[in-house]
């Protein structure tokens, strides 16, 4: 079994492809029209995937409970990354002596943790 892409609903398509492309990192996929006014795109590359859907049947939950993990290579200067772009960070923090990590909010409330495995 193969784990291919976690959903996220979204009130923004544009403002949340922006995000995961230019705060994340990932690529921006395959984009479409869907039926019924709905519009799906996927970032990431060979990875898993994260599907965005926009659409007026998928009202965005509040977040809570959904987090979302990056591996980077130092969380300092992915602190210093996000502060420039305004956005607020929680954390960081290192709870062994052989991870560090932070949490970021992307535009409808989803946690978004960025992880320094030391």
């Amino acid at each position: 079994m193969e784990f291919c892409w976690c959903t996220l609903s979204v009130r923004n398509m544009d403002e949340s492809v922006k995000f995961y492309r230019d705060i994340v990192g990932l690529p921006e996929g395959r984009r479409f029209k869907a039926a019924q006014g709905t519009e799906i795109c996927f970032m990431g590359k060979g990875e898993t995937k994260v599907e965005l859907v926009c659409g007026p049947k998928y009202e965005p939950p509040c977040g809570v409970g959904v987090s979302l993990g990056f591996v980077v290579k130092s969380v300092e200067d992915m602190i210093d990354f996000v502060k420039e772009r305004e956005l607020e960070v929680v954390g960081p923090y290192e709870p062994a002596p052989h991870i560090k990590f932070f949490f970021v909010k992307d535009p409808d409330g989803y946690s978004v943790q960025f992880v320094e495995n030391k």
